[in-house]
C-alpha cells in the first residue's frame, strides 16, 4: 500500500499537469456502507458525548449545521455525519426545474440511499483499520490540512479566501481531495477560521482512527413516553373533527422543536431551562406503537401517497442550532386548550378536505369547517412562533428573499373578538378563490402568467375586504385602538419586533428599539396567508419561478399589513406616510397604493392631539400593550449603571451607522453579559426585487443595541470590560470611515483571524446558554465579516 507521504510526493510530481485522481479501491479496498451508530449507553457513546461531540459542535457545526451548510455537509447529527457531502446546492435561485429534496430523516433513511442520491462519505467507508480510517477520511484530512497550513499571520484574509453566501463552493470527493489540497492548501477546516487546538485535534483524530463511532438515540424516560402516547392518541382519533384539527395543528407546528414542560402557557417565563429531549411532529405511514416512517412529501399538506397517515412525535437527533430552533411547549394545559378551541364547540365536519393542490394549498378552503376564531386563536396565542416560521424557516436566507421586509418594524394584531363573527367566516368562504396563493402551482412555477393572475386575485380581495370593513365597522364607529389585541393583559405575543440583517432576520417579543419607520397590524386572514406563503408552501428546492413568485406575492402581504396599521391614522397622514414609505416606487406600485387608499375608510374614530399622529398612535398602542410586553430585549431593564453609556449607541445614525455591520455581538468579559448591536438600513422603498443598493439611503441608517442574543448569524464580535463601555460607545459614535471602523476592531474586536477566536466563541456560547437556556442554540458563522 502506498503510504501518505509517498502518495503526496508522487502526486506532487504531477502538479504541473494536474494531479491524477487515485484509485481508492486499489489503495483501501472496496466501499462497504455500514451504520456507525453504537448503543447510547455504551462506553464508546459516553466518550463521544463527553469529548468528541463538544468539539464537533463548537468548531464544526457553527458552519455546518443549517439549511445552507457548505456542500450540504450537516455535522449536527449522526445521520448527517454518515450521510456526508454533495456538490448539489440547496439554495439556487437560477434553476429552471425543481430538484429532489434532501432533508435528513425524510428523503432517505439510510446511508446507502444517500449514496444513491449523490452524497459521498467524509469518513472512511472502505477497509476498516486505524491507518486507513485516517488516510481515507475527508473529515480528518481537512482538519490535518489546516494544522499543517494555518491561517496567515495577518489581520485580514486576502483574496485567496472567498467569503460570503454566494462564494463558489468546492466540494471535493475523496478522489478529488489530493487535487484540492494541492491547489488550495490554505482551505483546510475550519475554513477561513483558526485551526483547532492540538488537544482538540488529537481527540478528533483518535475518534476517527477508531472508526468514528456515533451514538444512537438515547432511550426516553417513561414519563416522556407516556406524554408522547397521550398526544399521539389525541392526534390520531378517527372522527372527522379530531382528524381535521390534527391536520391544522400539524401544518402550523411541523417546524417546531416540541418539548414537554408543565410551565404555564402564554406567560413571560424567562429563563426556562433547555429540556433534554426535543421532538418533531411528522406524518407517518405507521401508527403509534410502531417505528416511525415519515412521509416524504415536499410540503406538510401534499398528498401523502400512503394508505393512511398518523401524526407522530419523532425524537430529534441533532445539535440545536439557533437559526432553526423554535421551541414549542407541550403539556396538559396545551392539550386542554386545543380541545377547548377545536373539539368542544358545536359544529360538524361533514367531510375531510382532499390533498389536491387547489384545496390543500388554500387554508381558507381546506379548513373552512373549523371555527375562524379557533384558527386565529391557535396562531395568535403563539404569534412569535408562527412568525418565526418565516424568520427561521428555509425561506429566510439571502438578500433577495429578505428585501421584501423593512430592516426594523413593529407588529401588533387584530383583537380576536373582532374576528369572532359569523360574517367573517362567511366572507372568507366567499373570498376563498381570491385568497389563493402561488403554492398551488407547486414547485415548478411560471412567472409572468401566474403573477398577473395572483395580483388580480389579491386586488379583488382587497376591494371586497375594504367594502366589508366599511359596511360592518363604519356605522358602529369601531375603528379605534380597541381593535388591537392587548394580549389579554398577560400574553407577550401581542407585540413583536422584526429586524432584518440584509440576508438574515430576527423576531423577538416586545417593541424594541427606537420608533420604526413602519408598523404592521395583522389580522387572521393576513397571518394565515403569511404562514402558508412563506412556510407551509415554500419549497427551497423549487425552481426560479416558484421562488420569485413567493417573493413577489409577499410584497402584497407586506403592504396589506402596513395598510391595516395606516387605517388607524387620519387620511392625510395615511397618504403622507404611504408616499414616504414608497418613495421612487414604480407606477404599478403607486397605482396599487392609490386604489387601496381609495377603498379605505375615510377616517378612524380616534381623536389625535398632536401633529405627529403616527408617533402618537404608536405611543398609545405601546401603553395599551405594555402590561403584556416582554422585557427580555428591553435595554433599560437590563443595562446596569456601570455600562449605561452603551445606551448612547441607540443614537447613532446616518453614515456612522452605515459603516457598522448588520448584526454584531458585544461580550462583556467581566460580567459575561451579552448584547446585540443591529443596523437598520434605510431604503426609499422595498419593491425592487433586484439591485437593492439603488434604493439604499445610508443617511437613514441607525443602530439598535439590545440585551441578549438577537441574531443567529453574527457578522462581528466585540469584547470589552465594563469600565470600557463609555470608550467603546464613543468610538462607535465617532466612526466616519472604514479606517475608523478598522481602529474599532483593532481595539475591541475579535476578528475571524484572531488566535483567540475560539476562546471568545466558547465564552459567548457559554453565556448564551446560561442567560437564555430554552432558546439557546449554536450560532452560525457563515456570515462573519473580514474587515
Amino acid at each position: 500500500m502506498l503510504r501518505p507521504t509517498l502518495l503526496i510526493l508522487f502526486l506532487a510530481g504531477c502538479a504541473s499537469v494536474g494531479i491524477l485522481q487515485p484509485n481508492l479501491s486499489e489503495l483501501y479496498g472496496e466501499v462497504v456502507v455500514s451504520d456507525r451508530r453504537v448503543d447510547n449507553d455504551s462506553i464508546v457513546a459516553s466518550n463521544y458525548h463527553e469529548q468528541v461531540e463538544p468539539i464537533i459542535e463548537q468548531r464544526c457545526v457553527v458552519c455546518h449545521g443549517c439549511y445552507d451548510a457548505p456542500c450540504q455537509l450537516k455535522l449536527s447529527s449522526s445521520e448527517g455525519i454518515m450521510r456526508g457531502a454533495t456538490k448539489q446546492r440547496v439554495y439556487d435561485g437560477t434553476r429552471i426545474l425543481a430538484v429532489d429534496p434532501t432533508r435528513i430523516g425524510i428523503d432517505a433513511t439510510s446511508t446507502e440511499q444517500w449514496r444513491n442520491k449523490g452524497f459521498f462519505s467524509v469518513l472512511n467507508d472502505r477497509t476498516q483499520n486505524a491507518e486507513v480510517n485516517l488516510e481515507n477520511s475527508l473529515f480528518y484530512q481537512m482538519l490535518e490540512q489546516k494544522q499543517e497550513h494555518p491561517l496567515p499571520k495577518d489581520k485580514l484574509l486576502d483574496e485567496r479566501f472567498p467569503l460570503g453566501l454566494d462564494r463558489p463552493e468546492v466540494c471535493p470527493t475523496p478522489q478529488e481531495y489530493a487535487n484540492y489540497r494541492s491547489n488550495q492548501p490554505l482551505w483546510g477546516m475550519p475554513y477561513a477560521l483558526p485551526e483547532l487546538k492540538q488537544q482538540e485535534h488529537e481527540i478528533l483524530k483518535e475518534w476517527i482512527r477508531k472508526g468514528a463511532p456515533l451514538p444512537k438515540l438515547p432511550e426516553l424516560p417513561d414519563d416522556i413516553k407516556q406524554q408522547i402516547t397521550t398526544w399521539e392518541t389525541f392526534l390520531n382519533k378517527p372522527d372527522n373533527k379530531h382528524q381535521l384539527t390534527a391536520r391544522y395543528v400539524f401544518e402550523h407546528t411541523y417546524l417546531a422543536n416540541l418539548y414537554f414542560s408543565d410551565l404555564p402557557l402564554f406567560k413571560n417565563i424567562e429563563p426556562e431551562q433547555q429540556p433534554k429531549f426535543f421532538f418533531k411532529m411528522v406524518r407517518s405511514a405507521t401508527p403509534p406503537g410502531f417505528p416511525i416512517k415519515p412521509v416524504n412529501a415536499r410540503r406538510p399538506y401534499d398528498k401523502p401517497n400512503v394508505q393512511q397517515i398518523y401524526y407522530r412525535l419523532m425524537q430529534i437527533d441533532r445539535s440545536i442550532v439557533h437559526k432553526t430552533h423554535m421551541p414549542y411547549r407541550l403539556n396538559q394545559e396545551r392539550l386542554d386548550w386545543i380541545n377547548e378551541l377545536f373539539i368542544e364547540p358545536e359544529y360538524t365536519v361533514d367531510k375531510l378536505p382532499s390533498y389536491e393542490p387547489e384545496v390543500a394549498a388554500n387554508p381558507f378552503i381546506a379548513f373552512e369547517q373549523l371555527p375562524v376564531e379557533a384558527r386565529y386563536r391557535f396562531m395568535l396565542q403563539e404569534s412569535e412562533f408562527i412568525v418565526q416560521g418565516f424568520i427561521k424557516g428555509p425561506v429566510c436566507r439571502g438578500q433577495i428573499a429578505l428585501n421584501v421586509i423593512d430592516d426594523h418594524f413593529w407588529v401588533a394584531f387584530v383583537d380576536p373578538d373582532y374576528q369572532d363573527d359569523p360574517a367573517l367566516a362567511e366572507f372568507l368562504s366567499e373570498q376563498s378563490n381570491n385568497l389563493r396563493l402561488p403554492g398551488e402551482a407547486q414547485s415548478n412555477s411560471g412567472i409572468a402568467t401566474n403573477w398577473l393572475r395572483y395580483s388580480s386575485l389579491h386586488a379583488d380581495y382587497l376591494k371586497a375586504k375594504n367594502k366589508a370593513i366599511e359596511e360592518n365597522l363604519l356605522d358602529q364607529k369601531r375603528m379605534t385602538t380597541d381593535i388591537v389585541w392587548d394580549g389579554d393583559g398577560h400574553n407577550p405575543n401581542a407585540a413583536l419586533t422584526i429586524m432584518r440583517h440584509f440576508d438574515s432576520s430576527t423576531v423577538v417579543k416586545g417593541w424594541v428599539g427606537q420608533e420604526p419607520k413602519t408598523a404592521w397590524l395583522i389580522s387572521y386572514p393576513l397571518l394565515e396567508r403569511i404562514h402558508y406563503l412563506l412556510v407551509a408552501e415554500f419549497d427551497v428546492y423549487g425552481n426560479i419561478g416558484h421562488q420569485l413568485m413567493t417573493r413577489l406575492y409577499m410584497d402584497f402581504l407586506r403592504m396589506e399589513g402596513e395598510a391595516n396599521f395606516l387605517a388607524l391614522l387620519p387620511q392625510h397622514e395615511r397618504k403622507r406616510l404611504s408616499e414616504y414609505w414608497y418613495r421612487d416606487a414604480g407606477d404599478k406600485v403607486k397605482e396599487y397604493l392609490e386604489i387601496n387608499e381609495k377603498h379605505m375608510l375615510s377616517e378612524p374614530n380616534i381623536q389625535y392631539k398632536s401633529e405627529q399622529p403616527k408617533s402618537e398612535l404608536l405611543a398609545r398602542l405601546h401603553k395599551k400593550l405594555s402590561p403584556a410586553m416582554s422585557d427580555k430585549f428591553k435595554l433599560e431593564s437590563q443595562l446596569p449603571s456601570d455600562i449605561s453609556d452603551l445606551n448612547s449607541i441607540n443614537a447613532v445614525r446616518g453614515k456612522t451607522a452605515s459603516i457598522m455591520p448588520e448584526a454584531s455581538i458585544l461580550y462583556i468579559e467581566d460580567t459575561q453579559k451579552l448584547y446585540t448591536i443591529l443596523r437598520a438600513s434605510g431604503h426609499s422603498n422595498l419593491t425592487g426585487l433586484l439591485y437593492e443598493e439603488l434604493n439604499r439611503l445610508p443617511e437613514e441608517d441607525y443602530l439598535t443595541i439590545l440585551p441578549n442574543i438577537a441574531t443567529a448569524y453574527p457578522n462581528a464580535f466585540y469584547r470589552i470590560q465594563s469600565q470600557q463601555a463609555e470608550r467603546f460607545a464613543k468610538t462607535v459614535a465617532s466612526i466616519q470611515t472604514e479606517q475608523d471602523y478598522e481602529a474599532l476592531i483593532d481595539q475591541f474586536g475579535v476578528r475571524r483571524t484572531d488566535p483567540k477566536f475560539w476562546q471568545y466563541s466558547d465564552a459567548i456560547h457559554k453565556s448564551f446558554s446560561k442567560l437564555d437556556p430554552l432558546n439557546y442554540g449554536l450560532l452560525d458563522y457563515n456570515r462573519l465579516e473580514n474587515r
